[in-house]
């Protein structure tokens, strides 16, 4: 197939390219900058460039695509509500070009915050709904044209998609711990985090790909939920600063704003995705990547 990915530069879109590619597809990917340009065309894949703002780039880039998978947001975080309105217009043009040819539709979402305090399952739908609502209500608006001619698959990733080179929210914490002297971990450290390997999870997307029906939700998740004073303790050994809870009145002082994202019990099952697609993922845990000096050399 050829492929239309948008984030295609991005810390998980570099690895579905490869992924992609690897397995005989074509890809485009969507390029912002010169810089993003140069790492899709040394990947090996084909250059379209364009961004998130300019519908017309993107809608060109779909037209004569056997499939999109949208991987890139624009994570502005001083302006939340422009984002999540950007990437619903993102979807709503791709939808439109796609509606009635039954071609794959693929988009990333989350799993933090959809069932606080138990886990969450596939068959667990997002609350999310219009424009101003997270992520501008983009998976649900996918899965809504699934009897619309689309194969819309929602791709919900853990939070934490770790490897070597991951400047996500692990590295922020590590840095945070670096800064304060202290690896911290929110009240007793007995929230959950699921995790996943980034290889882990470019293989998953190209199988929900090939393979997803439509209307499907698919759940990156390797790790159903590592203790976050796990974390904490594993980066603490690796920093040589002393691991210690943090009152959850003083989360924001000590983390800012991935302070309430640290706090979050977010367990989740991808049992439902296994038996689908047939994925098991094979590459280390986050408590193993920290252990190799990933989030805590230099």
């Amino acid at each position: 197939m050829r492929v239309f990915v948008t984030g295609a530069s991005g810390w998980i879109g570099s690895a579905v390219t490869a992924e992609l590619l690897t397995a005989g597809h074509d890809v485009l990917g969507l390029a912002r900058s010169s810089q993003s340009a140069d790492a899709i065309a040394a990947a090996g894949a084909s250059v379209h460039r364009g961004s998130l703002d300019d519908l017309e780039s993107l809608r060109k880039g779909a037209v004569d695509a056997d499939a999109v998978i949208h991987l890139g947001f624009n994570h502005d975080f001083s302006d939340m509500a422009g984002a999540w309105r950007t990437e619903r217009a993102v979807v709503e043009t791709f939808l439109d070009v796609l509606e009635g040819s039954d071609r794959p539709f693929l988009l990333a979402s989350g799993v933090a915050g959809l069932t606080p305090g138990r886990v969450a399952t596939e068959n667990d739908a997002s609350t999310q709904r219009g424009p101003d609502s997270m992520r501008g209500g983009a998976e649900n608006l996918a899965r809504d044209h699934a009897d619309r001619g689309v194969r819309s698959v929602g791709l919900r990733f853990a939070p934490t998609v770790h490897g070597e080179g991951d400047h996500g929210f692990v590295a922020t914490i590590a840095g945070i711990a670096r800064t304060t002297g202290v690896s911290g971990y929110v009240g007793d450290g007995s929230a959950r985090w699921p995790a996943v390997h980034r290889l882990d999870a470019a293989h998953l997307v190209r199988l929900a790909l090939e393979g997803a029906p439509a209307g499907s939700v698919v759940h990156a998740v390797a790790e159903e939920g590592v203790a976050t004073r796990d974390i904490a303790e594993a980066l603490g050994r690796g920093l040589g600063v002393p691991a210690a809870s943090i009152d959850p009145a003083d989360v924001t002082e000590h983390f800012g704003w991935i302070g309430r994202f640290f706090a979050m019990d977010a367990p989740t099952s991808s049992t439902l995705t296994r038996e689908l697609l047939g994925w098991e993922p094979t590459h280390p845990g986050l408590l193993d990547d920290i252990a190799a000096g990933y989030y805590t050399r230099g």
